[in-house]
Parts: structure tokens; C-alpha cells; sequence
């Protein structure tokens, strides 16, 4: 017991000061727990070196991971993630397990047939991405909210549904028959049923009776997680299994945001305990292994493109939208060497196929971070690459008919430089205001959704980036006499507010220019680049919050909220 204290002691204090290393030099934090284990491991300074503790606190690190895996699985997301979603992500998931192991076959490794699943093995964790780097960098991005942030997302979600599926028959590959899968499927459907029942109809009255007592929200949260665990041991799947559908059985619990908030700290560090353990066993790479790990790398970089982008792209999403999320889920998840482990652990798979799986993991976790960080002019390059080879944009329909409005009498009045909220909200009122202003409207912005939302509704719309010239030559911009900048700094791409007025200004003197302004700050900088009016999102919200204000105190608040209600009820806006 003592012993596993001062390796625990070792874990954190290493992976504290390599955590610190890796934030300074803007690199994933899971790489610098993997190297605080490697360093303070058998094959390292050899300080923490028995098996027994390794494998222990690998163990509860594991348990806790899945647990919160789990929890942030959202099944109501997935039931509304809608055909794009749901046909990208069946798309990547089956060509990259069938690309997967043929490439891997192809190499020399084994399917199966009793000379071990090294095959398999690695064609299922090069089909899973990294939820922890993708999360963590489109968060920073703010990207999480767009359309190929979404994509991202909703892949990701059926990514994990995916993994639960392959470990709840993992147990018995070395056997596999229709019998066992099915009896692995039915234990599996009967510890997902028990979950369920118990959290939707027992939980929430003692949740509900212990809900101020922040200690015992948390103790319940973690005896449930243990609880369940325990039941998946008893029906011969595993504790690691249990407690990622404890996860995801209370993941629509009315307190599930509560019992994440209050579990956030132990579930940091027992994560970092995995990835520290995980680490201790990875040897120093000999050539084989580290060629291994970049043949895997590059593979499921290949890979993730072909089957992530081709899906996207015949269901009409446009190039950059169809490549950014293949950009995003280039990398390796921690689920698979989750699942490398247990391949492991069951005899299932090599040691040498799992030091070069973990080698692939930490090269593209580095990688794809820089990559997802510049995807945008990664994206802006490989699209007009991608146009010279002859593949087809949105736009090719608008180039083909000659719809050029720079330079002739067909430009309109009024352009919309970009589409987000404030122009969907801007579209819906002069509907309802002035619907005949609407045919003296063109709108440019990149969202397919909008581009082919916006043409049914018969408004003009140019599938194109604000930020490029061509599409503001393209737009009409030389000719309008409003142009509107309604596309927050926060979410402009390869430009911001100043810059676009600046280029909007050179193009036409004489327009009106009306941009938004994020920050107070920006508004002088805005009207000395050219701008004629700059509107501030939180004025107006201030003045509407100050009327909620006064309602409450005359006693108005129900007839002003119903006022809104129908207000919103009368709205047809592109985004909701």
C-alpha cells in the first residue's frame, strides 16, 4: 500500500511538471502525461516500476475515463443530428474499418484465425478520433457552434456509440460465434436496461432529496459508477464496460450537469493517472516499432480524409465544409488505446502493436492539433487545389450560368457579407416588415445550409468567402449601396470587421457600410477603416433586458412574455 502511495506521488508530480512544460509550448496535455510515465517507468528512471501499481492505478484511471466518456454522451443529440450527420459518420465508420483492414492484412498483420487480432485491433482505433484534442482546440477555436464544428461533433458521439459496440463483444473475439455475440449483446442490453431503469426511476428522488449537499451528489455519482461496474464484472463484461454506461445511463438525468461539475476534478486525476500508467509501459521504440507508428499515422490520416470528406461531399456540403471536419478527426483517440489495452490485456494483440498504436497516437495528437489550429488556410489551399483537379464547389452552378453582378446593372442594392444569427434574425423582420426589400437582397457566405436554405426561399445568394476578393468582386460589392457586416471578429475567418470594411471601402466609395463590433474598442477603429454606422450586440440587449426589468416592477412580466412568444412565433428564420 505504501508503495503504491509514492508511485502515485511520482505520477502526479511528473505529469504536473510536464503538464506545465506542454502548456507553456502550447502542446496536448495527454503527451505530457505519457512522457511523465514513460520517464518515471520501467524503461525510464525506472521510480516507479511495480506492475502491480501500474496496472492498478491504469485500472482506475480507465474506470473513471469511460465514466465521463459516458456522460458526455448525449443520445437526444444524436436521435435529432439529422441525415448529414448520421450518413457522414456511417460512412467513415464502415470505409475506415473496411479500408482499415485491408490496408493492415495488406502489411502482414493478423485478421484473426488464431494468430492473434493485431489487425483488427488497429483497424478499430485508427477508425475512433481523439474526442479530448478535438473538443479541447475547436473549443479555443469557437468553432464548436459551425456547421463542420457540428459535423465534428455529431461523428464523434456515433464514433463512441460504435466503441461501446465493439468492447461489449471484445471479451469473446478469440471465439466468435453468432451464439456469443448475441449472448454478449444480451448481457450488455440487460446492463444497459438495469442502468436505465434505475437511474430514470430511483436516482432522481434520492438526487432530488441530496441535492444541496454537494459531498453526497458526488459520493452517489462515484457509487454509481462503482455500482455498475460491479454488475457488468458479475455478467462476465468488465468494470471498464460498467462504468461507461453508468456514464451514459446519466447523461439525460435531470442532475447530470450537476454530478459532471462536481466529478470534474476526480475525473481529471484519475485520467491523468491512466495516461501517466499507460506511458510506463511504453518501451523504448526500437525501428520496427517507430516505423510501425508512422505507417499508422499516416494511415489514419489518409484514411480519415477519404472516408470522412468523400461522404460529405457527394451529399452536396461543399469543398471546405466537407474538408474540415476530415480535418478535424485526423488524429487517434484516447478510446483507442482504451482499447488497445484490453486487446492486451486479453492476449488479444502484441505489445509491439500496442507501443506503435500509443507512438501513432502521441505523433498525431501533436500534429493534428497544429492542424486543426490552421485549418482554415489549410482548407482555403486544399480547395482551390481540389477545383484545379475538377472537383466542384456550390458555386459551380452560379460560374457555369455567368452570374458575374460585379461590373454590370444586376448588382443588388443591399449585400450581406456573411450569414450568422443577426443576419437570420435581420432576413426574418424585413420579411415581416417590408417583404418586397427582400428581392434587392444578396447574401455571401460559405454555410451550405444557407446557401441552399436561402436560394428555396428565392433570396440571391453567392456560395462564397467573405474573405477572398474574387467573391467580393463576384457579390457585386462595387455596385450595392448597403453593404452589412453582421459576422462577429470572433467568428470570421481569414479576416476581421477592419479589415473587410477597409476592403469593401477600396472597392466602393460611395456605399453605406454598416459592421459589428465585438468589443468597444473596435467600434472607433471600425469608422476610422471606413465604416459608416457600427452596431454593438450588447446595447441592444441591454435596452430589451431593462424593459424586462421594468415589466417586473408594473407587475407586466406575463404580457410582455407573451408579446415575445408571439413575436417569436411569427418568425421564419434560417438559423435557429
Amino acid at each position: 500500500m505504501h508503495q503504491l502511495i509514492a508511485d502515485i506521488t511520482f505520477s502526479i508530480l511528473f505529469a504536473w511538471v510536464l503538464g506545465l512544460a506542454a502548456h507553456f509550448f502550447r502542446q496536448p496535455l495527454i503527451l505530457a502525461y505519457l512522457v511523465a510515465g514513460f520517464l518515471i517507468g520501467p524503461f525510464g528512471m525506472k521510480w516507479v516500476k511495480s506492475q502491480e501499481s501500474i496496472s492498478t492505478i491504469s485500472e482506475l484511471g480507465l474506470i473513471f475515463m469511460l465514466f465521463m466518456i459516458g456522460l458526455e454522451i448525449d443520445l437526444k443529440k444524436i436521435i435529432r443530428a439529422g441525415r448529414v450527420i448520421l450518413i457522414a459518420a456511417s460512412g467513415q465508420l464502415i470505409g475506415a474499418c473496411v479500408v482499415g483492414a485491408a490496408f493492415f492484412v495488406a502489411i502482414g498483420l493478423s485478421l484473426g484465425n488464431g494468430r492473434g487480432f493485431d489487425a483488427l485491433y488497429l483497424t478499430i482505433a485508427c477508425a475512433l478520433s481523439s474526442t479530448v484534442v478535438i473538443v479541447k482546440v475547436l473549443y479555443e477555436k469557437r468553432e464548436l457552434d459551425t456547421l463542420p464544428g457540428r459535423i465534428t461533433l455529431g461523428i464523434l458521439v456515433l464514433q463512441d456509440i460504435f466503441a461501446i459496440l465493439f468492447l461489449a463483444v471484445q471479451p469473446s473475439l478469440a471465439d466468435l460465434q453468432v451464439g456469443i455475440i448475441l449472448l454478449s449483446i444480451g448481457r450488455v442490453g440487460l446492463l444497459v436496461a438495469t442502468a436505465i431503469i434505475l437511474s430514470r426511476f430511483v436516482l432522481p428522488k434520492i438526487f432530488h432529496r441530496i441535492a444541496r449537499s454537494p459531498e453526497l451528489v458526488m459520493l452517489g455519482a462515484l457509487a454509481w459508477c462503482f455500482l455498475i461496474g460491479e454488475v457488468a464484472e458479475r455478467l462476465h463484461l468488465s468494470r471498464e464496460m460498467g462504468s461507461l454506461v453508468a456514464g451514459v445511463s446519466l447523461s439525460t438525468f435531470p442532475y447530470a450537469l450537476d454530478v459532471t461539475a462536481k466529478v470534474t476534478t476526480l475525473r481529471d486525476f484519475f485520467i491523468t493517472l491512466f495516461f501517466v500508467a499507460l506511458g510506463m509501459t511504453i518501451p523504448v521504440p526500437d525501428l520496427s516499432t517507430i516505423w510501425l507508428a508512422l505507417v499508422i499515422a499516416a494511415f489514419t490520416v489518409v484514411s480519415r480524409i477519404l472516408t470522412t470528406f468523400l461522404p460529405l461531399y457527394f451529399m452536396k456540403q461543399g469543398l471546405r465544409t466537407s474538408l474540415l471536419p476530415a480535418l478535424n478527426l485526423a488524429q487517434i483517440s484516447e478510446f483507442s488505446l482504451v482499447i488497445i489495452q484490453t486487446g492486451i490485456v486479453a492476449g488479444h494483440i502484441t505489445p509491439e502493436t500496442s507501443n506503435a498504436a500509443s507512438f501513432a497516437f502521441v505523433i498525431l495528437a501533436v500534429l493534428s492539433t497544429l492542424v486543426i489550429m490552421r485549418s482554415d488556410p489549410i482548407s482555403r489551399w486544399a480547395v482551390g487545389a481540389l477545383k484545379r483537379i475538377g472537383l466542384r464547389d456550390l458555386d459551380h452552378a452560379q460560374n457555369a450560368d455567368g452570374d458575374h453582378d460585379s461590373g454590370h446593372g444586376g448588382a443588388r442594392r443591399i449585400v450581406i457579407l456573411g450569414f450568422f444569427r443577426a443576419a437570420s434574425a435581420l432576413l426574418s423582420e424585413i420579411e415581416q416588415q417590408n417583404k418586397s426589400l427582400l428581392d434587392q437582397i444578396s447574401v455571401v457566405d460559405f454555410n451550405p445550409n444557407v446557401f441552399r436554405t436561402l436560394t428555396a426561399r428565392g433570396i440571391h445568394v453567392i456560395y462564397g468567402d467573405i474573405s477572398n476578393i474574387d467573391t467580393l468582386l463576384h457579390a457585386g460589392v462595387g455596385n450595392a449601396e448597403i453593404i452589412i457586416l453582421s459576422v462577429p471578429d470572433s467568428l470570421l475567418k481569414g479576416a476581421n470587421n477592419e479589415k473587410l470594411v477597409r476592403h469593401v471601402r477600396s472597392m466602393n466609395p460611395d456605399a453605406k457600410i454598416i459592421s459589428t463590433a465585438d468589443l468597444l474598442a473596435d467600434v472607433s477603429d471600425l469608422y476610422a477603416a471606413g465604416a459608416d454606422y457600427v452596431t454593438v450586440t450588447r446595447t441592444t440587449d441591454a435596452a430589451e433586458l431593462y424593459k424586462v426589468i421594468e415589466a417586473v416592477d408594473s407587475g407586466l412580466l406575463a404580457d410582455k412574455r407573451a408579446d415575445m412568444d408571439r413575436r417569436l412565433s411569427e418568425r421564419r428564420e434560417v438559423l435557429p
